[in-house]
């Protein structure tokens, strides 16, 4: 059969064999593709996928500033991009760039775990259960990404531009292995081995602090779209003073799509409590905004020009109410899964124990994604843009924690009133 953009590498016809794992058997296949050669395919199918969007960008953000298109401009700065969406910063004329755009970086992660998962089916190991199979598909991809990581740093190097050849291969390395892993290991059926290993209070508190981050974020995009859209005159104000043309605006609307994940994130660092900066000495909280100078930007008509008052006051209960929704929602899968298995009567400190969990899984994923969406645009006061993860990370912990385990009590509690 051939090759299709979606699977890439397609083993022939295997044999079929079966392999007893705990439980139950599984189909092992043999004969397939090499690794390296599983691994270069997938690997370099899914840079090109995620760097093609960020060429396109950079080509109609040229026309901001220059009449016509440079293909040397669109190839060192489209894979200078490519490479920030990573977290790799570059060093410009302007000082270091080091905002990643979020957007691209989700879609970089989505291609490399499809990789993990075309590796994994390529080389026979598919629904195997076998975590060694599915470890040494990641690390294949991971150090094949790695490679092209310092093949790009090397390629955008040169006036006004340069990239660390080692920041690149050791980032993009470490981000191929993560992401391919996420592919990989359910591709092979060994996350669901391992996870059946795993002692079900973690598994359900893992679960619930994943619903709360993800229930925060969203909480989060919602605020910075109704912000921007109050403001949508400002913003339009804004994007219309760039005499650029229609390819040119363009452009801009595109970067400032790149970075709506980050904003999103923002939004969220503000809902939870510490806030965020955009610029050296700004502060951008609930109870205190502080502003000076800002780029000519559209995202940044949406930000607040003081505390928090009026009706927005409600938006300060959200990390709670997305806590308490996460613990009651952890209390009602536990039920569902009981009265499917016959099981005893759900206990109380289970449903706590579990609930209590929620809340670092939640401020782990709020931090990292707070500070992932931080970093400079340039030197001097643009050097610090974006919230503090640490401190995301701290009050998230503690808020959704708190929040999770009142919403299983009560829903705990409404059981035992049946």
């Amino acid at each position: 059969m051939a090759a299709t953009p979606d699977h890439p590498v397609r083993a022939a016809q295997r044999e079929t064999v079966r392999v007893p794992i705990q439980r139950g058997t599984v189909t092992r296949r043999g004969g397939g593709a090499p690794l390296p050669v599983a691994a270069v395919v997938t690997t370099v199918w899914a840079a090109v996928l995620s760097a093609l969007p960020v060429a396109a960008v950079v080509t109609l953000a040229q026309l901001i500033d220059a009449p016509s298109v440079s293909v040397n401009g669109v190839l060192r700065y489209g894979l200078a991009g490519w490479l920030l969406a990573h977290g790799v910063p570059m060093r410009t004329g302007l000082g270091p760039i080091g905002l990643a755009p979020l957007a691209i970086a989700a879609l970089a992660a989505w291609r490399v775990s499809r990789a993990g998962v075309h590796t994994t089916r390529a080389i026979g190991a598919r629904r195997t259960g076998s975590p060694r199979l599915a470890a040494n598909a990641a690390i294949a991809v991971g150090v094949v990404y790695g490679l092209l990581g310092v093949g790009a740093a090397f390629a955008c190097r040169g006036p006004e531009l340069s990239v660390s050849p080692g920041r690149a291969g050791l980032t993009l390395g470490l981000f191929g292995l993560a992401a391919a892993g996420a592919g990989a290991l359910p591709a092979s059926g060994a996350f669901h081995r391992l996870a059946a290993r795993t002692p079900a209070a973690l598994r359900d508190g893992a679960r619930a602090g994943v619903v709360a981050a993800l229930l925060l974020l969203a909480a989060g995009a919602v605020l910075a779209g109704a912000a921007t859209a109050v403001n949508g005159r400002d913003a339009g104000a804004t994007l219309a003073s760039y005499d650029t043309g229609v390819a040119g605006q363009a452009g801009l609307t595109l970067v400032c799509l790149a970075y709506a994940p980050n904003v999103a994130v923002w939004a969220t660092s503000y809902l939870v409590g510490p806030g965020f900066s955009v610029g050296v000495d700004t502060t951008v909280r609930t109870s205190d905004v502080t502003l000076g100078a800002l780029p000519a930007v559209p995202v940044f008509a949406g930000l607040p020009s003081g505390p928090v008052g009026g009706a927005w006051v409600l938006l300060l209960g959200a990390p709670l109410a997305a806590g308490m929704v996460a613990g009651w929602l952890l209390v009602s899968r536990r039920l569902r899964l009981l009265s499917r298995r016959a099981e005893p009567a759900l206990g109380w400190w289970p449903v706590l124990g579990a609930a209590a969990i929620a809340g670092p899984v939640a401020g782990l994923v709020l931090g990292l994604a707070a500070y992932a969406s931080a970093g400079p645009l340039g030197a001097g006061r643009l050097s610090v843009i974006g919230p503090v993860g640490w401190q995301v990370a701290l009050v998230a912990t503690a808020v959704v924690a708190f929040g999770a385990v009142l919403g299983a009590a009560g829903a705990r509690a409404a059981i035992s009133r049946r």
